[in-house]
């Protein structure tokens, strides 16, 4: 099998990055993950490779980390974010969808449902309530979606967006 080429660019401690992530919800819940080396949060997702659509990068990362087939369903943002993580300056380019998990997808709120080892991180998943307060508790990058996940546009926005150091939280 080739080597897959991702959309990533580094230049000194600098990186450009194209990451696709989903937001699936259940029962007033959305699905969050981190590598268990992290304090804070995030969407499920991943990097997009050179040539591939978002919505089949969002669909692809979701069965290398899910083991599921999801339903790509509206793009809610195009975002621009600006932040420092591992000592780097990162210039992402973000986009989230909605998405569905099958019904088969274990839900437990609050409790941990899926664990997965991608590359050198392992990774733990879990259902976190769909409100501003529960998203700012679990410190969830990019910050501005916990202040609009309980009022969802409902066409495609577009951000810039600096979510700061992330090293420091």
């Amino acid at each position: 099998m080739a080597k897959r080429k991702m959309v990533r660019l580094d230049s000194g401690e600098r990186r450009f990055n194209f990451r696709i992530a989903g937001l699936a919800f259940r029962d007033g819940h959305v699905l969050v993950h981190r590598a268990t080396h992290e304090l804070f949060w995030s969407f499920p997702g991943g990097r997009a490779e050179i040539g591939e659509p978002s919505d089949e990068t969002l669909r692809r990362e979701m069965r290398e980390e899910l083991g599921v087939d999801v339903t790509v369903q509206q793009l809610l943002w195009t975002v621009e974010n600006f932040f420092r993580y591992e000592n780097r300056d990162y210039h992402e380019i973000g986009f989230y969808y909605r998405m569905r998990l099958p019904d088969s997808f274990p839900f437990h709120p609050s409790a941990i449902v899926h664990t997965n080892r991608d590359g050198k991180n392992d990774l733990e998943f879990k259902w976190a309530e769909a409100t501003t307060a529960s998203l700012k508790a679990l410190d969830i990058p990019p910050y501005f979606i916990a202040e609009t996940i309980e009022t969802l546009p409902e066409t495609p926005r577009h951000l810039i967006w600096h979510d700061g150091n992330l090293d420091a939280k």
